[in-house]
């Protein structure tokens, strides 16, 4: 589907199952990354739901970035 169809809502759930992956990916645990990102567990958790659209402010999606040590782009990525 192209960027410019997804609906917001498809656009939040995308970037969170890309943090989910990318979290993955490192073996961390939601616990272990909303501290680092300094945001509750069920705040990371609700990011990362794919059913659940929760807005998500730039700040916090920076902090995660770089607690996953990935540039924010990759969190975007919705190919």
């Amino acid at each position: 589907m192209s960027y410019f169809k997804m609906s917001n809502d498809e656009k939040y759930s995308r970037i969170g199952l890309n943090i989910a992956y990318q979290r993955k990916l490192k073996r961390l645990t939601q616990m272990q990354l909303a501290e680092i990102s300094g945001i509750s567990r069920t705040h990371m958790s609700n990011i990362e739901a794919p059913n659940m659209v929760t807005p998500i402010s730039l700040e916090v999606i920076f902090r995660i970035a770089d607690a996953l040590e990935v540039p924010v782009e990759t969190l975007f990525k919705f190919e």
